[in-house]
C-alpha cells in the first residue's frame, strides 16, 4: 500500500457571487489529479508557473480543503477530516515552503519558530524541548546559539534551513517540498538538495518535491509528474521521462533545458509553444493543450484524453499515444 494515494483531486477557488449568493465562476487550480507515492520515494512535480503545482501540494497537506477527490494517507482518508481530526496527522505531514523570507514569523526567535510545533503537539517541555531544538538546528547546519536570533538576521539559505528544521522537529514521515530551492543561489541549492537526500536516507522520509528546475528534479526524484493547467499530463520514472517523453508538453519542457556543451546545444531542437495557456476559469471540455500543441489532431478538440498507462509504469494523457 502506498504511503499516499490521491484520486480525483480538485481544488476550485470561487471568484464571483451570483444574485442570490451562489458562486458563478471558479478558478480550477487543481482539476482531477491522480497520483500515489510509495514509502521512501521522492515524487517530483513540475510544470510552468500557474499550472497548479503549489495548490496541489498544499491541498494534499490539507492546508487547503479539497473541492473533490480523496487523499488517503497511510490507509486513512484525510480529505474530509475536520481541523481537530487532522491534528495527529499534522505531525506526520509537514511542508517546506518556497519563500524562506515570508514563511517565518519575523517577531519570533528561531527557537520559538522551531519549537512551536513541539508545543502544539505536546511533545516535550523544559530542558527536553530545548534539547530537541538544539539537536534539529545542528542537523541542518545551524548552531545552538542561533535559536535566540530572529529571521531577519539570517541569509536566504539559512532561513530555508530553519524552515527545514521546523518541518523535521516533529519527526514527520512525509514532507511536501514546495519549490524549496527556487529562491536560493545555485551553490546553496545544491547544499539544500543534498541535505534533503541525506535526511531521506537516514530518517526514511517520503517527499513530494515541487519545482520548475527540471535538471534538479531529475537529480532528486524517483518519479516525475508533469502538470498542465491543473491536471497531470505525464507520470513516470525519472530516467524514463528524460529518455522517452510521450506528451508533447513534456517534450517542450525538456527541450528548454540549457545544454552546457555548445556543439550539442547547436544541434538540439528547441520546441517553442505558440499561443496562450487557456484560462483556468473557463477550461475547455476537450484537451487543454490542443491550441498550443504542435501535433494536435481532430480528436484532441473533441474530447478530453484519458490519463492511462501507455507503457509499464509510464502514464500519459494524450490522444496521440
Amino acid at each position: 500500500m502506498p504511503l499516499l494515494d490521491v484520486k480525483g483531486l480538485k481544488k476550485y477557488f470561487p471568484l464571483q457571487r451570483g444574485l442570490f449568493g451562489g458562486r458563478t465562476s471558479f478558478v480550477k487550480a487543481v482539476d482531477g489529479v491522480n497520483l500515489s507515492i510509495e514509502r521512501g520515494e521522492t515524487l517530483g512535480l513540475v510544470g510552468e508557473s500557474g499550472c497548479g503545482k503549489t495548490t496541489a501540494g498544499r491541498t494534499i497537506a490539507r492546508l487547503y480543503d479539497p473541492t473533490e477527490g480523496t487523499i488517503v494517507y497511510d490507509g486513512t482518508d484525510i480529505s474530509r477530516m475536520t481541523q481537530a481530526e487532522l491534528t495527529p496527522f499534522r505531525k506526520k505531514i509537514q511542508m517546506i515552503f518556497q519563500d524562506p523570507f515570508s514563511s517565518l514569523d519575523p517577531r519570533m526567535t528561531v527557537g520559538d519558530i522551531v519549537g512551536e510545533a513541539i508545543d502544539i503537539h505536546g511533545m516535550a517541555k523544559g530542558g527536553e524541548r530545548a534539547e530537541r531544538i538544539r539537536s534539529v538546528l545542528s542537523s541542518v547546519g545551524l548552531s545552538s546559539w542561533h535559536a535566540n536570533r530572529y529571521p531577519h538576521e539570517f541569509s536566504g539559505g539559512q532561513r530555508q534551513r530553519i524552515g527545514i528544521a521546523r518541518a523535521l522537529v516533529v519527526e514527520p514521515s512525509f514532507i511536501v517540498c514546495d519549490e524549496p530551492i527556487s529562491a536560493l543561489d545555485v551553490s546553496i541549492q545544491a547544499q539544500i538538495v543534498n541535505m534533503l537526500e541525506d535526511f531521506q536516507e537516514r530518517l526514511g522520509l517520503t517527499y513530494l518535491f515541487i519545482a520548475h528546475d527540471l535538471s534538479m528534479v531529475k537529480h532528486i526524484s524517483t518519479r516525475i509528474g508533469v502538470m498542465y493547467l491543473g491536471s497531470l499530463v505525464e507520470l513516470t520514472g525519472s530516467s524514463e521521462l528524460y529518455e522517452n517523453p510521450l506528451h508533447p508538453y513534456t517534450k517542450s519542457l525538456l527541450s528548454a533545458i540549457p545544454i552546457p556543451d555548445p556543439i550539442e546545444a547547436a544541434n538540439s531542437r528547441r520546441i517553442v509553444l505558440e499561443g496562450e495557456v487557456p484560462s483556468p476559469i473557463d477550461t475547455p471540455p476537450w484537451c487543454k493543450f490542443v491550441k498550443r500543441c504542435p501535433q494536435a489532431a481532430p480528436a484532441c478538440g473533441e474530447e478530453p484524453p484519458k490519463f492511462r498507462e501507455a507503457a509499464p509504469g509510464h502514464f500519459a494523457a494524450c490522444h496521440l499515444i
